[in-house]
């Protein structure tokens, strides 16, 4: 029988720029979720002090990161619940006396140690200016206490490539973090649809799971309907969201039943069709 892990998706309205308001808020949903018997716990990008790189206490607090993820590390230990505390930024020296900020992702196991980690490599356009991203890098699975796990953040949603080389290596989870807003889109294209964002969101995690037969963990902010999505959830293949959030703050906990994934790749075949030496695309994906 395949495992069922229990999951917990967390998402509040983070404040820009004051870092211990969002980690206190985050400490204390992990450990609601953590009474709950949830077994991994995610936070939204962005979730320490928001998306503001243009004001210059944003970069200063970058240089504080190391200090958040070791707290959040001891809580992971002490809870003994797996933890992805949505994304930190980081600060680092770059060439000719530069400084480069990566938007990361890491995954912390129920002893407080850390299993892995990911730099965005698909950095949506308005960030560009701010953030380096992780483009030589491959998408690498990681093997956790809850199964082999693949981390996306954001706008990596948006390329099924990133996906492919995940489930190539075998991964049959997918956490997401993210901080996506109904602002992602222009102006433009609102005057067609001005909820084309959610639209966005609600079709593609589905779409991903289906295409690549995996579980897809999404974390977003959340808040006021007209400045942020939400959406937060925990969808399956065949099944689709099996516990979904709205733009209210607060977590959701479910058992993600894998027997499922496993049920979806003995029907759609992907991941045996990827493995095979004559796959007709013209790129491919390696891995287990």
């Amino acid at each position: 029988m395949a495992p069922s892990p229990r999951i917990a998706v967390v998402q509040w309205q983070i404040k820009e720029l004051d870092l211990e308001y969002n980690h206190s808020t985050a400490c204390n949903y992990i450990r609601q979720a953590a009474a709950e018997g949830a077994e991994l716990a995610v936070l939204p990008e962005y979730h320490l002090n928001g998306m503001v790189p243009d004001d210059p206490l944003w970069a200063t607090q970058s240089g504080e990161s190391p200090k958040y993820l070791a707290n959040y590390q001891a809580l992971a230990k002490d809870l003994k619940i797996c933890l992805v505390p949505g994304t930190i930024i980081e600060k680092h020296s770059g060439p000719n006396n530069t400084t480069l900020f990566y938007n990361v992702a890491y995954f912390i196991s129920n002893d407080g140690s850390i299993l892995g980690s990911y730099r965005k490599k698909n950095i949506w356009h308005p960030e560009r200016p701010h953030l380096t991203s992780s483009a030589l890098e491959h998408h690498v699975a990681i093997d956790t206490p809850i199964g082999r796990v693949g981390m996306l953040i954001c706008w990596d949603l948006a390329f099924p490539e990133a996906f492919r080389e995940l489930i190539a290596d075998g991964a049959q989870i997918i956490i997401t973090p993210t901080y996506w807003t109904p602002h992602d889109a222009s102006p433009e294209a609102r005057a067609y649809n001005p909820d084309c964002e959610a639209l966005f969101l609600e079709t593609t995690i589905t779409s991903r799971c289906f295409e690549n037969t995996c579980a897809v963990v999404f974390a977003n902010a959340a808040g006021p309907s007209e400045n942020f999505l939400g959406l937060s959830q925990i969808a399956l293949p065949v099944a689709g969201p099996i516990a979904k959030m709205g733009t209210e703050e607060g977590f959701i906990v479910a058992d993600l039943d894998m027997g499922i994934v496993e049920a979806a790749e003995r029907n759609y075949k992907v991941r045996q069709d990827l493995k095979k030496d004559d796959w007709y695309y013209t790129y491919r994906h390696t891995g287990r």
